[in-house]
């Protein structure tokens, strides 16, 4: 599945709303052990070569929010920007045991170079498989006992609404501005409120 799409074949009315026990469980835990998972709807993605707003028919869309499976990496930062993790991290734990089960993480999306970037409403929740070696703390969910592979996580990606920089424009005509269009011209438009008595800029 290359375009993420596949959700459009459920009957109307469908909403992939899995919880997180249910992601780690039922989707990244497969996925990371080689078993096969059913519905196989999330689809791979290379999380450094993709801006957020570059996830729509690439990543499954449920409602606002992307699902895609990626590898972790050493660093966040995409060619025009990067994700930068907050201070905290959520543990996930299995209701049937009280296990944990694995460690939610949160970052925020920020255009430019760190650490100087312009923030934007893009979060992503990653999950991560706790590593257990050989895998046996889920072994009663399935029925084979594997090794898992712990570079696998689940990416769950949206935009808030808030104060931070949006990334839904029009320009006069109606047609859509990129993200890095209007920041360019929120930065003419500071630079139109520069004056010296010597200097005047003139824009058309």
């Amino acid at each position: 599945m290359e375009d993420g799409s596949l959700v459009n074949q459920f009957p109307p009315g469908f909403r992939f709303c899995p919880t997180d026990e249910e992601l780690v469980l039922h989707f990244l835990y497969p996925k990371s052990s080689l078993l096969p998972c059913c519905p196989n709807i999330i689809p791979d993605l290379h999380l450094h070569p993709l801006h957020p707003w570059e996830l729509h028919g690439k990543a499954l869309l449920s409602g606002k929010r992307y699902f895609f499976f990626s590898q972790t990496m050493e660093n966040r930062v995409l060619e025009n920007g990067y994700w930068k993790q907050l201070d905290f991290e959520e543990p996930i734990f299995s209701a049937g045991s009280e296990k944990k089960i694995g460690v939610k993480k949160h970052y925020e999306f920020f255009i430019g170079e760190a650490p100087l970037g312009v923030k934007t409403n893009w979060l992503m929740q990653e999950y991560h498989l706790c590593n257990w070696g050989s895998g046996s703390a889920l072994s009663s969910h399935y029925v084979y006992k594997t090794k898992v592979d712990c570079r696998w996580v689940v990416c769950k990606v949206e935009e808030k609404k808030g104060n931070a920089q949006s990334f839904s424009y029009s320009d006069e005509d109606g047609s859509e501005l990129s993200c890095l269009d209007e920041m360019f011209l929120s930065l003419d438009d500071d630079v139109e409120d520069i004056s010296s008595p010597n200097s005047s800029f003139e824009y058309n």
